[in-house]
């Protein structure tokens, strides 16, 4: 067992993880018998990397960690644990096993060779970290990668996952270490660490010593609030691990003390500067990533001109929308207002809207009245709620694409190809959802029949980026 001093400093290291820390501490003692197979699960960003590298370091005992997001296939997991095996082996051995290249096509293979490699060997750790994420991996792979440890008797199986499903290795007596998500109390204290500085360098060099300390006393007391304050509106919800978290308090940082660097408050003004920066707590745009810089207000000026420039805060603010209505292409926008019509919309009245897509609004007003007046007596009598209560209804791709045909201003794409790609598109983007498939492996075949999973204030944003009008084309 770990001595008490060591366990102490790792326990400095990795912060809220102390029983995690002495269980792993045990099972992988180099002086006591291990365990062929470890199972470590947790969610994303709860230590449990960091966690093992530490304990594995400490414990100075022969291990190497593959890590399953570096490997495009299972073949190329297979053939890293062989090298990076070889290589570990290979420091401290006079045996140098030239015939090893690391060709690696199959599991059982990989069994070969790490007997061959780990003959000799006393103890040895392989830590395949991330494995249920492995891309292209066969379902043999964890029970496979489990039952290694039982054929080697020096190698010990060390398996980190996000989760657990039932039946997952197929093998009884795997002892199982849980990493639970931190709580306020530790998330808070883990991105308390290094907190950043409340004034820019150019303010903090122009202080005097006395100032200057009082500001490095300041800055934890403000983070720490601040860390605080984030958790509460955004923490609970949506940034919920401390990667997520800690990247969110850095973003917002600069917004949030702006008014001290420019003087307005003090550093120890917390509930003033809530209130004044409180529309940075109520929105999740911080959460969305986006490729696009934010746009910034110029002002140009010109000797000659004699009236006044605009400045930014005189210009009036306008509503920012999702940029992911803007960033879709043009006709695959106008491929979501065909499915939103499409759900909305029997399908007994699309001649009636679409026929005419192209003619004048005069023309299609005058067909909604005449047929308003004809059979709005039995209208009211076979239907009491309108469509839009009914939520979106399922339809198939032939008519979506005619309503898409019809409603594009300018003419759809002369290839059925690309139409297909855009609807596949958006289908993973989940702005679209299959509610029956056609069969095996048809993504976007006849067969199938989708659902619009858009609301209608996302589909009235995208319809105005169009100068679209979505009201004249569905069913009372």
């Amino acid at each position: 067992m770990l001595a008490e001093r060591l366990l102490l400093s790792l326990q400095e290291q990795i912060l809220c993880r102390e029983t995690q820390i002495r269980q792993l501490a045990g099972l992988l003692d180099p002086d006591i018998p291990t365990a062929p197979t470890i199972v470590v699960h947790g969610t994303r960003a709860t230590g449990k990397s960091i966690t093992l590298s530490k304990i594995l370091n400490v414990l100075d005992v022969r291990h190497i960690i593959i890590r399953s997001r570096e490997c495009i296939t299972d073949r190329h997991l297979l053939e890293r644990t062989v090298l990076a095996c070889k290589q570990e082996v290979e420091k401290d051995s006079t045996v140098a096993f030239k015939d090893i290249d690391g060709r690696c096509e199959s599991l059982s293979i990989l069994a070969v060779l790490l007997q061959r490699l780990l003959e000799h060997t006393q103890k040895f750790i392989i830590v395949f970290d991330g494995v249920d994420k492995q891309r292209e991996s066969p379902v043999t792979l964890l029970p496979a990668l489990a039952r290694l440890g039982e054929l080697i008797p020096s190698l010990t199986v060390l398996l980190t996952v996000t989760y657990l499903r039932p039946g997952l290795l197929s093998t009884p007596g795997i002892p199982y270490i849980h990493f639970p998500p931190y709580s306020r109390t530790d998330a808070l204290s883990i991105v308390g660490l290094n907190p950043p500085d409340i004034f820019s360098q150019e303010q903090i060099a122009s202080m005097n010593p006395q100032r200057r300390q009082d500001t490095t006393e300041d800055n934890p007391w403000l983070w720490g609030r601040f860390t605080g304050a984030v958790w509460d509106s955004l923490g609970k919800t949506a940034a919920r691990d401390v990667v997520t978290l800690r990247s969110t308090c850095e973003k917002l940082w600069l917004p949030f003390v702006s008014h001290i660097r420019d003087g307005t408050y003090g550093t120890r003004d917390f509930s003033r500067l809530m209130v004044r920066t409180r529309s940075l707590f109520q929105s999740e745009d911080v959460l969305t990533g986006s490729l696009l810089a934010p746009a910034r207000p110029t002002t140009t000026t010109t000797t000659t001109s004699t009236l006044p420039t605009p400045t930014p805060t005189s210009l009036p603010s306008r509503p920012r929308h999702n940029a992911l209505t803007t960033d879709l292409p043009y006709y695959t926008r106008y491929l979501l207002l065909a499915a939103y019509l499409a759900s909305h919309n029997p399908a007994r009245t699309d001649p009636t809207f679409f026929s005419k897509a192209l003619e004048s609004k005069k023309r299609k007003r005058k067909n909604k009245k005449s047929r308003s007046g004809t059979t709005a007596s039995t209208a009211q009598k076979s239907r009491k709620l309108s469509r839009r209560l009914l939520g979106p209804q399922p339809f198939g791709l032939g008519r979506w694409l005619a309503i898409f045909h019809a409603i594009v201003p300018d003419g759809a794409p002369g290839g059925s190809a690309d139409v297909l790609t855009q609807v596949a598109s958006l289908g993973a983007l989940r702005m679209v959802v299959r509610s029956s498939t056609g069969g095996p492996g048809d993504a976007v075949g006849e067969g199938g029949r989708w659902r619009v999973n858009v609301g209608e204030e996302f589909v009235n944003q995208v319809a105005r980026g169009l100068r679209f009008e979505v009201g004249e084309f569905l069913a009372e």
